[in-house]
Parts: structure tokens; sequence; C-alpha cells
């Protein structure tokens, strides 16, 4: 049991650190090319941070790519801006990004810079430029997760029960719910709102999951957006969380993406 917890808490710190990298670059001059894609950067979405990606990232470690699991702040989008463009800017080559629940925001914002090779969109917003998102989410059905925001200062985060029942609700075990709960962001209330000033999806190469079961964003909802983006879409029986109850699924999805599968 002592080695088990052990080898978890390795994980989440590993997951949790700034950015995560696969250091076993069997080829220098492959990561540097600009005909392949040899990258992914992901962006973990409200009330989370980096650590929801670290059941996805060594499936996509083992499958040759770089990773960067960007610990994006959600105080602005300007500031969630900064750290992915950052992120970007050390990438060698081609990268695909990738956003989860509100980060897509931040993907369809930045992914038409010039080295982004395609978008994945994992249960996740997906804007036009300009557009009152929060607005067009409202004529879909709501889901329990508003219910249990709560609001310090203009700083939110979600109550245990809406975290473990509706946020992290899916085939994901309570040690892991529990853990996630712990680490969440405090995400500002007026983060929502704001608006993006690009449209990248109308350029890229676009994939998204749909998750069925989703109690944040309604399936509804997401399947209209990727509709829109005329994504390659895959459903996948699955809460709020699919990289962390479906991660094969998710790597499956950023391999395509990347060329790889």
């Amino acid at each position: 049991m002592f080695q088990n917890l052990l080898r978890y808490s390795r994980i989440l710190a590993f997951a949790t650190l700034p950015f995560a990298v696969n250091t076993a670059m069997a080829d220098d001059s492959a990561s540097s090319s600009t005909d392949k894609t040899e990258n992914v950067v992901l962006v973990h979405g409200a009330w989370a941070d980096g650590s929801s990606w670290r059941k996805v990232i060594p499936i996509l470690q083992e499958a040759g790519l770089n990773v960067t699991s960007v610990q994006n702040r959600l105080t602005s989008l300007e500031d969630a801006n900064a750290d992915v463009r950052w992120a970007l800017a050390r990438q060698q080559g081609r990268t695909v990004l990738v956003g989860h629940s509100w980060s897509g925001t931040v993907v369809s914002d930045l992914g038409d810079q010039p080295d982004v090779s395609a978008l994945v969109y994992i249960a996740a917003r997906a804007p036009k430029a300009g557009e009152d998102f929060v607005g067009l989410q409202q004529t879909f059905p709501n889901t329990p997760v508003p219910a249990g925001v709560q609001n310090f200062d203009g700083l939110t985060t979600l109550s245990k029960t809406a975290f473990l029942e509706d946020f992290a609700n899916g085939d994901i075990s309570k040690e892991d719910a529990l853990a996630l709960y712990a680490v969440q962001q405090p995400t500002a209330a007026s983060l929502f709102k704001e608006r993006t000033t690009h449209t990248a999806w109308e350029h890229k190469p676009t994939f998204y999951a749909v998750s069925k079961d989703d109690r944040t964003i309604s399936p509804e909802f997401q399947r209209f957006l990727a509709q829109r983006m005329n994504a390659d879409t895959v459903e996948l029986e699955t809460g709020h969380l699919p990289m962390m109850s479906e991660p094969e699924a998710v790597a499956r999805l950023i391999l395509k993406a990347a060329g790889k599968y």
C-alpha cells in the first residue's frame, strides 16, 4: 500500500510541474523538423491544474511525442494566453494544441500560430472571435455544476459535493477525484465572459472529444460546437474529465491529430 501511495505521489508531483517534457528524445534532428508533428501542448481548464493530464502524458510520451502540460493561470484570458504562448514558443517543430473545458477558449484564440499543426478539444469550449459564448451556451440544456460554484472576492472554486458528484463524475476513482479536488485552481468569475479575438479552428485541422455523460458542459452543446467546427469527432462514455477516466481514448485522438494513429 505504501509503495502504491509513494508511486502516486511521484506521478502527481511530476504532473504538477510547470511543464512535463519527455527527455528520451531519440533523434534531435527529428524533433526540430518543421515537417513533422513532434510536440503536444496540453492546456487545463477551469478549477483544475496541469495534473489533470497525468494519465494521458505517459501514453503520448511512449508514442514518441514531447509533451508540455501548461500550468496556465485562470485569472484572465490574457494571463492564460501568455502562459500558453510561452509554452508554444519553447517547442521545436510542429505542435498539437489541446484544450480541456474552458481552455478550448485559449486553443481557439492562439491556435492559428504557424507551428500549430492541429487543435484538439476535450469536452471544451470553442468560441468564435468576439462571440458572446455565455449567451450561446445558455441556449442549450443547463448542467448541475454552476450551482456548486463558490465565489470568494471574484475568484471561484467548486464545492466538494459539486466537484466529486458533477465535475469529476464518471469512471474516476474516489482517490483520483479527491486529489483533483485538492489541487483545483481558483478561477476568476469574470473569465467565462471574456471574448476571444481569433477563431483558429476555422483554419486548422480540428478534433473534438464529446463527453456523453458530462454534467459541466452539456453533451448537446459539445456536439453543436464539434459540428460547427467540422471537427473529427469521437463520443466517449465519460463525464467531464475523460483524460482521467478514458486516458487511452483521449490519447488516441491526440495521436490521430499528430498523424501518429
